[in-house]
């Protein structure tokens, strides 16, 4: 309905996330393993097996449909890559890294799918993470929601928010901007590929302060070489015999000895052989992006993604109840957020006045039933008022002195006023 009202634009998508309490406290969380087994006793045979082909529901007409309940394709769903299709639920096979995650060893007894997450001085909690893909336009809808454990990185699930929102309504955006946890090398070339600008911040490779990162250094595409802040050449190193190739990487080093006699070694690096770089497969578009810094339309995107986004999940938190989920599991908590975000899309449209509903039964959908006048709030509180009144002047002894017998009169009553005078009123 926002489309054809004309509140969506699609020419440039803003994504971002916010962290969101689950249902469950974080002294539930358990050892995966034992829970696991415990699970695994409970319900043994009932499974899916992995090998099982998914064959269609028997049926006609709707019967035929499947549904959410039917347990073969979720198990379908699962075992799909995409996170939309899992509804944000976390690969077990991924790692980043030597280490294990938390998850991987513990799991919450009360909401097995949320991860524990730190909140402001360090304090734990349990919780989800909710992705937000957000028009450009003036009226900021909505275009797609998706919750992930907090376990997930914020960049995971752009490729495939990006590619849904596209292709189910249709859009081809100019740009789309992100902070810059999204802006990793395999986005980027992604979004590039696609004929899409990558308006996303770089982060700085390296976590060590003062100390020169790979985008203080320039490449020089048609020598195959960078060039330091010191100006010295880092060459291409040839691969050993027998070395395996790593996907295309290419590592860049610089001579020891011109390392060894340079003024910013201390801030360039403490290898006895020289400062050395590696370059990726989607080097080139970083490159691209990197270029992008100095054009007015990526510091304008930047500038708007700090005031696009924020704002409403402030507003889901403080009027839609999303600071803490009321449901439990992936798939509820998802229901959860699509709701408060369909609410959010509802109220821009009702509140866009020229910009209504097109069609006459989406807008008798949205329209509010009227009451009766006499039902109204105001007309109520007026009749209210006049009743109280009238019960007042009627009933109120509050200045009434009832007199003895030789002062009443037959349908006549005595007042007493406030200097002792009398009046009778009839």
């Amino acid at each position: 309905m926002c489309i054809e009202a004309g509140l969506v634009r699609g020419e440039e998508l803003f994504f971002d996330s916010t962290k969101v309490k689950a249902n469950a406290d974080i002294d539930s969380l358990a050892s995966r393993f034992l829970v696991e087994t415990h699970l695994r006793g409970l319900f043994e045979g009932s499974a899916i097996t992995e090998g099982r082909e998914v064959r269609p529901s028997v049926g006609t007409g709707l019967d035929a449909l499947p549904t959410s309940e039917d347990k073969r394709l979720t198990a379908a769903n699962a075992r799909k890559s995409d996170w939309i299709s899992r509804a944000g639920k976390q690969d077990r096979s991924f790692s980043s890294g030597p280490r294990k995650r938390t998850s991987d060893l513990r799991v919450s007894r009360t909401d097995p799918d949320a991860t524990p997450m730190l909140i402001g001085e360090g304090e734990a909690k349990l919780g989800y993470q909710t992705h937000y893909v957000v028009d450009g336009g003036k009226a900021r809808i909505i275009i797609a929601a998706l919750v992930t454990p907090y376990e997930v990185s914020e960049n995971r699930p752009m490729l495939d928010l990006l590619w849904h929102s596209c292709f189910r309504w249709r859009f081809r955006p100019h740009h789309v901007t992100a902070d810059g946890k999204y802006g990793t090398a395999e986005n980027v070339s992604a979004i590039e590929q696609a004929n899409v600008r990558a308006f996303v911040a770089l982060h700085r490779s390296g976590s060590r302060p003062n100390i020169f990162g790979k985008e203080d250094f320039t490449y020089d595409p048609k020598e195959d070489v960078y060039v330091c802040p010191a100006g010295e050449l880092l060459q291409p190193l040839g691969k050993k015999d027998g070395e395996a190739d790593r996907e295309g990487v290419t590592t860049y080093r610089a001579k020891a000895s011109s390392c060894k006699t340079c003024e910013l070694r201390a801030r360039c690096t403490s290898n006895k052989l020289g400062r050395n770089l590696t370059r990726g497969p989607f080097e080139g578009y970083v490159d691209r992006v990197r270029a992008y810094r100095a054009t007015h339309p990526y510091e304008k995107a930047l500038r708007k993604r700090k005031v696009w986004v924020e704002p409403l999940f402030a507003e889901a938190k403080d009027w839609h109840g999303m600071r803490r989920f009321r449901l439990r599991r992936l798939e509820k908590v998802n229901i959860e957020a699509l709701l408060i975000a369909s609410g959010q899309n509802v109220k821009r449209l009702l509140a866009f006045g020229g910009c209504r509903p097109k069609k006459l039964a989406q807008a008798a959908a949205l329209h509010l039933p009227e009451a009766p006048p006499f039902y109204s709030r105001c007309h109520a509180r007026r009749y209210h008022r006049g009743v109280l009144r009238r019960r007042r002047r009627r009933f109120s002894t509050r200045w009434i002195v009832f007199g003895t017998a030789p002062d009443c009169q037959e349908g006549v009553s005595s007042r007493k006023l406030s200097d002792g005078k009398k009046m009778s009123i009839r």
